[in-house]
């Protein structure tokens, strides 16, 4: 009997399921953070900078001198320390600084500042921080501004190439210039585009040539790329794009032809506001042929 039943129960064994005991997954309160994270993204031109930072606050402490302390590395915030990200290569504050993220370092001092972009871009405050990691320092003379209990960042855009970056807290401010080649990194993305371009997609085209026309650079590569464009297809800005640059290479029989086109293409299409303003211009480039 005994060995009759073994196998029975050998079976009804192997074949339950093993079920494992699942335990809860753990509750947690989000952390209430003192000095909030923040992040700051500002374009230039088609370059982009980026500053990720945490913001602490005054709360009645004396700051300069106390809080942070005169002739230390500071993290230029709290936390983490403070990462500004170019897209491009660019001068910071005079100096080639190349595309990437760098660790922004402070050495505050009585009267002037020393400005610090280090390779090391993550880095908890500024206990890991190694002067050998520099990419580079200079010197800036903080500025008295309105009070700010929380630190903030601004980038403020000067023009398309460049702009100024500036810490604030308390009541002093530090600033400091950015320049982008933007000609140079604006080109190189065309020429990029253009080898992607296909024979069949008219609107790289007409972009490279409308760029071109409008900073007043290349008119025979404007010429080319324009034709190009309106062999694929045609519209009324194409058309419009084609009679200016036409008219730059001082070529006023084909420039008219192009903007009589644009008019006549536009009826319908475009806002009648559009159409009225090229029929005046088209009087305009009659009267002066």
């Amino acid at each position: 009997m005994r060995s009759l039943l073994l196998p029975v129960l050998l079976v009804a064994a192997l074949g339950a399921p093993l079920v494992a005991e699942e335990k809860p997954a753990p509750v947690r309160l989000t952390a209430l953070h003192v000095s909030p994270a923040s992040t700051l993204s500002q374009e230039i031109g088609i370059s982009k900078i980026d500053i990720a930072f945490s913001r602490p606050a005054v709360k009645g402490r004396k700051i300069w001198g106390e809080l942070v302390p005169f002739g230390q590395v500071w993290r230029a915030g709290a936390n983490s320390a403070t990462v500004i990200t170019l897209s491009h290569a660019a001068k910071v504050a005079g100096k080639d600084v190349p595309a990437g993220s760098y660790g922004f370092f402070v050495i505050p001092g009585e009267k002037h500042w020393t400005l610090i972009l280090n390779k090391k871009a993550k880095q908890w405050g500024a206990y890991e921080y190694k002067a050998e990691d520099d990419l580079l320092r200079w010197e800036a003379t903080p500025q008295g501004g309105l009070f700010l209990e929380y630190l903030d960042y601004r980038v403020t855009p000067v023009d398309t190439g460049s702009a100024v970056i500036e810490l604030g807290w308390e009541k002093l401010r530090v600033a400091f210039p950015i320049l982008f080649d933007t000609k140079a990194i604006y080109w190189a993305h065309l020429e990029d585009t253009l080898k992607k371009a296909t024979d069949k997609d008219m609107v790289p085209w007409y972009q490279a040539a409308k760029y071109c026309q409008e900073q007043g650079i290349e008119p025979q590569k404007a010429l080319v790329w324009i034709e190009k464009s309106l062999k694929i297809g045609e519209s009324f800005w194409s058309h419009e794009t084609a009679a200016r640059i036409y008219r730059d290479a001082k070529r006023m029989p084909e420039a008219l032809d192009h903007l009589q086109k644009a008019i006549d293409l536009s009826k319908g299409k475009a806002p009648k506001e559009y159409t009225e303003n090229l029929e005046k211009e088209l009087a305009v480039w009659k009267a002066q042929k």
